[in-house]
């Protein structure tokens, strides 16, 4: 069973970038690929208690699990070994990709306590976009029980090809509820 949202890119917004853009071709369209959640341990990254939390709370939100982050060279300063765990990191695609970005733009955001709209300027220059959510409570996937360590994540959608200006038309068709720039 294909997602409600892939449903919707086939049949209303690959039409609508066609027209938009001018592109001849289907494969022209800008695409989805794929959907990285990641989370930094930061000064946590010590605290075995913290590291396991964070594996829950990605686990549940994405269905995955997740895999973690080492560190590739030491830095002094931040107390950090070559080979050390420095955060963990969920990548998603196909149907539960489409599925999670669904129920991102249609319930977690809408859920985001003073949420005024995500920034149309979080693109990179290759097009990819990247949005940062200051707790891990918006998600209706986090029960009471894992509401005791509060921590943020970050979401980037990896988009393949088009630009900064088409792959926003993508999102913004998809349902992002982008504010005014």
């Amino acid at each position: 069973m294909k997602s409600v949202l892939y449903q919707q890119y086939k049949k209303e917004i690959v039409p609508a970038l066609k027209k938009e853009f001018g592109y001849k071709n289907v494969m022209q369209v800008p695409k989805l690929e794929k959907v990285v959640i990641n989370v930094g341990y930061g000064k946590h990254a010590k605290e075995k208690n913290y590291v396991e939390h964070v594996e829950k709370v990605l686990s549940a939100i994405s269905g995955q699990k997740p895999i973690h982050n080492k560190s590739k060279k030491s830095i002094s300063n931040f107390k950090i070994r070559e080979g050390m765990s420095i955060g963990a990191s969920v990548t998603m695609r196909g149907n539960k990709m489409y599925d999670f970005v669904y129920k991102l733009v249609n319930v977690t955001f809408p859920r985001i306590r003073d949420f005024r709209g995500i920034n149309p300027k979080a693109f990179d220059h290759q097009g990819n976009y990247t949005v940062g959510i200051k707790e891990q409570l918006a998600f209706p996937e986090i029960t009471s029980s894992m509401v005791d360590i509060i921590h943020g994540l970050e979401i980037t959608f990896v988009i393949k090809g088009g630009n900064k200006e088409q792959n926003f038309s993508l999102l913004s068709k998809m349902g992002f509820p982008f504010r005014n720039k």
